[in-house]
């Protein structure tokens, strides 16, 4: 008799078990881009290149950050031209620059991946990571984007294409700057400078 209550203990706690699992994998569906990176980073979204890709935003830890949302027929367009130079200017150092098309602001970024992508090389000849158009404010919100505006400790909605997100090299952000931001302006290098000399002074330290 004791034997089959223990039986049947443990097949309800493994009916119970599955439920729960289930349960879990259902509450996670449809936020893969979501791993286990410590909370309050952008390590953990997954986004995906222009070019179709899956790719972790965990592959640039370690790194400084600007992530930019763009548009090809804004007043702000032309700031792909000064994207274009402050990376040039700090790659070496660890900054990368991740430009997310989106659309939600006058229309301004009507064309598909490939026509963005080549406007983008022509144009302006940008060598920055661009990634596939998503949403960035409103229902659809892209996850990463709820994030930086929710829970980034930077929050607010997007008002406008070209906001600024900065993040340091453990994924944290750290500043925000708004659409008439220049990025080479001073107030905008002066933080990234800030971030990446402070890996150096850490370095430093250890040797």
């Amino acid at each position: 008799m004791a034997r089959l209550k223990e039986r049947a203990a443990l097949f309800f706690a493994s009916l119970a078990f599955a439920a729960l699992e289930k349960a879990r994998r259902l509450g996670r569906r449809g936020v893969k881009n979501m791993t286990e990176d410590p909370p309050g980073t952008i390590y953990g979204f997954e986004v995906k290149t222009i070019g179709g890709q899956p790719k972790s935003l965990s592959q640039y830890k370690g790194q400084v950050l600007l992530l930019v949302n763009t548009a090809s027929l804004c007043g702000f367009t032309p700031q792909y031209e000064e994207l274009e130079a402050l990376y040039r200017r700090y790659q070496a150092r660890g900054l990368r620059v991740l430009g997310f098309p989106a659309n939600e602001f006058g229309a301004q970024e009507p064309g598909s991946d490939p026509e963005i992508q080549a406007f983008c090389r022509t144009r302006y000849a940008v060598s920055f990571d661009l990634f596939s158009k998503i949403t960035v404010k409103g229902p659809g919100i892209h996850p990463l984007y709820e994030f930086l505006t929710a829970r980034s400790g930077h929050n607010g909605d997007i008002p406008w294409n070209f906001t600024k997100f900065l993040a340091g090299r453990d994924g944290r952000v750290v500043a925000r700057f708004g659409p008439q931001a220049s990025p080479i302006g001073r107030a905008v290098t002066s933080q990234i400078e800030s971030l990446l000399e402070a890996r150096l002074s850490a370095s430093e330290s250890a040797l």
